[in-house]
């Protein structure tokens, strides 16, 4: 079981305890279920798992939630442990940050699981049978799913199936990167024209976003661009005036083969389906449209395809030429309208492209910030500080199939090292990976800081001869584990002169997980140890990445 640190049990006893009995559960979401960012969501958007399930924290006596999350339903214990910290330091409003007299479940494993977590926090655990108040907040959520209007109005649901189908055929993420932005004129619907941005050149997210102005296409760009706080991206986000059509695959979901970033247009077609929804600064999010929505976007997807199919050809090779071509879209028959085709005119805008790359050119001058790679070490590696007598060191430099030497004084008990221990496959591939980037430069230690949640850390860098950063840990910087052995890295490096090395093994599985014989050794690495000062790089920030930029 993983206990909290001192440090956290330090800053949690530090809150005020208030005599408040908190109940906590945590629920399946039914079918058609989904909750996110504390309210009831549509299971289609984004951030929401529809088969996961729901951790509540409610203050019981003050009849308030305090935190909610949502989480696959194979996820351990440590999840409501997560959301209980949350509750305690960073409630919703309009709780205040504070420590509860009294915690009750009705899980007999989860009071089990709390007990041996929460022990010196002065809370009283107990067991109930029933929740009452997290057992009416489900109610809720239960008539409010059953209250939701259907994703897409029954008679547009099946032709703008096929249209977003059609436009997942046309990929214009291939030839049209996100600031090549295309004009169409509708002038029915309350829209008079539109602005679309496509997504999916960079294999991040696929789908198209539709501006009803070109106001808030630009002033998203540039708030991106301005790399605001968590907080600030979410309210510029919420802030965009558009509709969009985006595509996801529950396959992807499903298969825990997959890796986290994968691309959809691996998968079969098959596997793909549309996510159609609209954003307003007024309304946020919702992913599902109304029938004037789903109407006007009906036409605009079909003039769409017809412009892709007619132009495509004229934007190889990176070029956006001026062009305009208009065309006869049917409609659907309906009451309301008089006629049964509308004429639609869709455009390049190359000056309004060229002004969005100038903004991320620009930008990319003013501010270089160094790209640190986070794929060479492996995922689920055992990593560790420590020292390798000299003896080993000597055996180690006749034997193991990869050396890279160094002049290390001998002095002291022995080479400082990194120790990365993975399978037999990743280490050689490790290995392989930084032999074609000419080796190993230097080991660094360099502060870094997530200014989102406003947590500091000690990151671990090798500096290939290459010049590139690759990260291969990331320590709390109040942890005190690793402040000492940061302490003895310093003093065992000051009596090698500045050398230390980097150690990859196998055998990551067996039993010498973690202390790797002779016969489990793959390369050794003997290189400089490298100051934050002299990498220069100052404190390195966590960055957005988006797809959009």
């Amino acid at each position: 079981m993983t206990g909290l640190n001192r440090a956290t049990r330090r800053r949690l006893l530090q809150l005020p305890q208030i005599s408040s009995v908190w109940e906590g559960d945590r629920r399946t979401l039914s079918t058609g279920m989904s909750i996110g960012s504390g309210e009831l969501i549509d299971p289609g958007s984004a951030g929401s798992h529809s088969d996961g399930e729901c951790i509540l924290w409610v203050d019981g006596s003050q009849g308030v939630v305090r935190a909610m999350d949502v989480v696959p339903a194979e996820t351990g214990h440590e999840a409501i442990v997560r959301t209980l910290l949350r509750a305690m330091e960073h409630p919703h409003n309009p709780s205040k940050p504070a420590r509860p007299q009294k915690i009750v479940v009705r899980d007999r494993e989860t009071l089990f699981y709390l007990r041996g977590v929460l022990q010196e926090l002065e809370i009283v655990l107990d067991y109930v049978p029933e929740l009452p108040l997290i057992d009416e907040i489900f109610r809720g959520f239960e008539d409010a799913t059953e209250m939701r209007p259907p994703k897409l109005p029954p008679q547009f649901a099946e032709p703008l199936l096929e249209k977003a189908e059609e436009l997942w055929q046309d990929a214009p993420w291939e030839i049209l990167g996100d600031h090549q932005i295309l004009e169409v004129e509708l002038n029915r619907w309350d829209l008079g024209s539109v602005y679309v941005s496509v997504m999916g050149m960079l294999g991040m997210e696929y789908g198209i976003l539709l501006y009803r102005s070109l106001d808030s296409l630009k002033q998203f760009r540039q708030r991106v661009l301005a790399n605001e706080s968590l907080e600030q991206m979410e309210e510029a986000f919420l802030g965009q005036d558009c509709l969009f059509l985006t595509y996801e695959s529950d396959a992807a979901e499903e298969d825990s083969e997959l890796e986290e970033e994968f691309d959809l247009m691996e998968l079969v077609d098959a596997d793909i389906k549309p996510v159609f929804g609209t954003l307003h600064p007024l309304e946020g999010i919702r992913s599902f449209l109304y029938d004037e929505e789903a109407l006007s976007l009906l036409v605009i997807l079909e003039a769409l395809h017809r412009f892709m199919r007619q132009h495509r050809r004229k934007f190889e090779g990176d070029d956006f030429p001026p062009i305009s071509s208009k065309y006869k879209i049917p409609i659907p028959d309906s009451t309301e309208e008089a006629t049964h085709s509308i004429s639609v005119k869709v455009s390049t805008l190359p000056e309004v492209s060229a002004e969005l790359f100038a903004l991320v050119s620009d930008d990319e001058e003013e501010s270089f910030f160094p790209v640190i790679r986070d794929d060479l070490v492996p995922e689920h590696s055992f990593l560790s500080l420590g020292v390798m007598p000299w003896e080993m060191v000597g055996r180690m430099r006749s034997q193991v199939s990869h050396h890279q030497g160094g002049s290390p004084t001998e002095s002291g008990e022995g080479l400082p090292v990194i120790l990365i221990q993975t399978s037999r496959p990743k280490a050689k591939s490790m290995v392989e990976e930084i032999q074609e980037a000419g080796g190993i430069k230097g080991i660094c230690f360099n502060p870094g800081a997530d200014p989102f949640v406003g947590d500091h850390y000690d990151l671990g860098l090798l500096q290939t001869a290459n010049g590139e950063l690759h990260l291969f840990g990331e320590f709390e910087e109040e942890d005190p584990t690793h402040i000492q052995a940061r302490k003895k890295w310093e003093q065992r490096c000051k009596k090698t002169k500045g050398y230390c090395g980097l150690v990859v093994a196998k055998g990551l599985t067996g039993a010498s997980r973690g202390n790797p014989d002779m016969k489990d050794m793959v390369a050794l690495f003997e290189v400089r140890a490298i100051s934050s000062e002299e990498l220069g790089l100052g404190t390195l920030e966590r960055k957005f990445a988006v797809d959009w930029v």
